[in-house]
């Protein structure tokens, strides 16, 4: 009887999930947040320290962490890992030049025990660009598939148009209706 109440409860979206988007400076996180925040774009500068938000979505309430990306915040993103069930990683694809230092951020942030439990969702941002890097080309050069103990989804999108970004939800809803 517990069990059909927990998950009976479970239906009415009562629970919180957080989650972490980090990635580099101008990669479109802060976009992205609030894509799924309005549904429209808001024209943003960059994120100094962090913006937190409520997303609920199909029912599902989200407490979004969005990191600033510039060098000097990075070292502090580890602060915010604390019941982190997913951390979304957003990246510009078309700034071929910094993909081996998100890579490096990325490594680093999987190695943290805080996120050893946490799913990965990579938004390879801005696909609407001439001359952008697909997803497979970035999940290549990232090598995705040595991640072993996350579950990880890259996802192409676009932050401007929203194109992708309720896919991204739906592999994280996913995750949770299987815990």
């Amino acid at each position: 009887m517990g069990l059909l109440f927990s998950k009976l409860w479970s239906l009415f979206g009562n629970e919180e999930h957080k989650i972490v988007i980090v990635g580099l400076d101008n990669a479109g996180k802060t976009t992205i947040l609030y894509q799924f925040l309005m549904n429209e774009v808001v024209h943003t500068s960059p994120t100094i320290g962090s913006n937190v938000e409520e997303v609920v979505w199909r029912n599902i309430h989200f407490i979004m962490w969005d990191l600033g990306g510039q060098q000097s915040l990075r070292a502090a993103w580890s602060t915010y890992y604390t019941n982190t069930e997913f951390v979304i990683v957003v990246i510009d694809s078309t700034d071929k030049e910094r993909l081996t230092i998100i890579k490096e951020e990325l490594y680093k942030m999987l190695a943290n025990e805080e996120l050893s439990k946490a799913g990965v969702l990579i938004y390879a941002n801005k696909q609407d660009i001439k001359g952008s890097m697909t997803a497979s080309e970035i999940s290549e050069e990232l090598n995705l598939t040595s991640i072993k103990q996350q579950q990880w989804h890259i996802q192409s999108c676009c932050a401007l148009t929203g194109e992708g970004l309720y896919s991204g939800l739906e592999w994280i809803a996913g995750r949770l209706k299987r815990k």
